[in-house]
């Protein structure tokens, strides 16, 4: 008799993550953050010397939802600063061939990112707070869209939303950094967020 087909990932801390059912002791953030700093946006098609990764933009995911919201708590940053964490083993999938893939991939994705919340104190965001995650994370799509993926603005306007105005502290977080600055800022953005 075979054995069921391996469903986890050995991760460089040890831990084993299994992907159907995620435990969220499982779950160790020096693994997020290095998966995500390797895992590259627009599959790798971006301007410049480096990649554009998943830890830098959700770093500008959360830099936008701030200037959004001024009255972002802690927990909000992380949740903003967490909304892409499955991709540390999924990778990034751009959107057209997530809808294609329908929701097979859609229940594994959620459930990684409720064994993330789980592991790290959260609970499902409220809808306000789940609103400002999507909005966020459309408007860094766009600037980066722009920026560094070659589309034009109103291209990017079509499948992102309007362009909105940011301040140039929000905007420097959108040029790629090397893999280990990425790393290592993505970590630490989470500790000044979740110190214990």
């Amino acid at each position: 008799m075979s054995e069921p087909p391996r469903a986890w990932q050995r991760m460089l801390s040890g831990r084993r993550l299994d992907l159907l059912d995620p435990a969220p002791g499982d779950i160790e953030i020096a693994d997020i953050a290095h998966g995500l700093a390797r895992v590259a946006r627009w599959n790798g098609q971006t301007h410049g010397p480096h990649v554009f990764s998943v830890a830098q933009h959700s770093l500008l995911v959360e830099a936008v939802g701030r200037h959004l919201d001024a009255a972002c708590t802690d927990p909000d940053g992380l949740e903003l600063l967490l909304h892409d964490a499955p991709e540390y083993v999924v990778g990034d999938i751009i959107s057209p061939l997530k809808a294609a893939l329908g929701d097979a991939y859609r229940g594994i994705e959620l459930r990684l990112l409720a064994a993330v919340r789980r592991r790290f104190g959260l609970t499902a965001p409220v809808p306000a707070l789940a609103r400002l995650v999507k909005q966020a994370d459309r408007i860094a799509a766009h600037v980066e869209a722009v920026r560094l993926a070659g589309f034009a603005r109103d291209e990017a306007e079509r499948y992102f939303g309007p362009a909105r105005a940011l301040p140039e502290p929000v905007l420097v977080l959108a040029e790629p950094w090397p893999t280990a600055e990425a790393e290592a800022r993505f970590l630490a953005r989470f500790h000044a967020l979740c110190p214990t």
